[in-house]
């Protein structure tokens, strides 16, 4: 047994996370991946299953604190989308969150910055949000989305993100990248 789960919308974006089950032949991971590759997508394997895969749990750990942070009154929806489209997610959409952690590390690379920034980093993971998805929260959440997109429907939406992951994953083609 083994899982091929494609992260959406998958007409687009390249990622295929590949589960093995626990008796899964190595050559049946080995074919999985060279088959997504051939496809033109980039297989990551999981090398333990867990709910929700990898993907949908780490964006899922940005939610938590995207919604508490609106929950709390920190930020408007719309500020929390621009802060993260705006700032982190245009370098996550080139190098992953280790790599560009590495880079802002100057000559020490990672290194320099797990120790120079890992006990603030800590006491910032201890004062994360635990955020329970109200009724309430919910309707902030919902009002303040359609607020941010001042009546753009979702298919235009969707068709302006697909254009511009299309130029970005051209761009990331032609440029040897991890």
């Amino acid at each position: 047994m083994l899982v091929g789960h494609p992260f959406n919308p998958p007409q687009v974006i390249p990622l295929v996370e590949v589960v093995p089950g626990e008796r899964t032949a190595e050559a049946a991971v080995d074919t999985a991946t060279a088959f997504y590759t051939a496809l033109g997508r980039r297989p990551v394997r999981l090398r333990a299953e867990v709910p929700g895969h990898l993907a949908n749990r780490l964006q899922a750990a940005l939610w938590q604190e995207a919604y508490s942070l609106v929950e709390r009154g920190v930020a408007t929806v719309a500020d929390v989308d621009a802060a993260i489209s705006h700032g982190p997610g245009l370098r996550w959409a080139v190098l992953g969150p280790f790599a560009n952690q590495h880079l802002s590390g100057g000559p020490g690379g990672l290194a320099h910055i797990l120790e120079h920034l890992g006990p603030p980093t800590e006491r910032w993971w201890r004062d994360l949000g635990q955020v329970t998805l109200t009724p309430e929260l919910a309707t902030t959440l919902v009002d303040g989305v359609r607020d941010a997109l001042d009546g753009l429907d979702g298919p235009e939406l969707a068709a302006r993100r697909d254009t511009v992951l299309a130029a970005l994953l051209e761009a990331k083609s032609r440029t040897e990248l991890p």
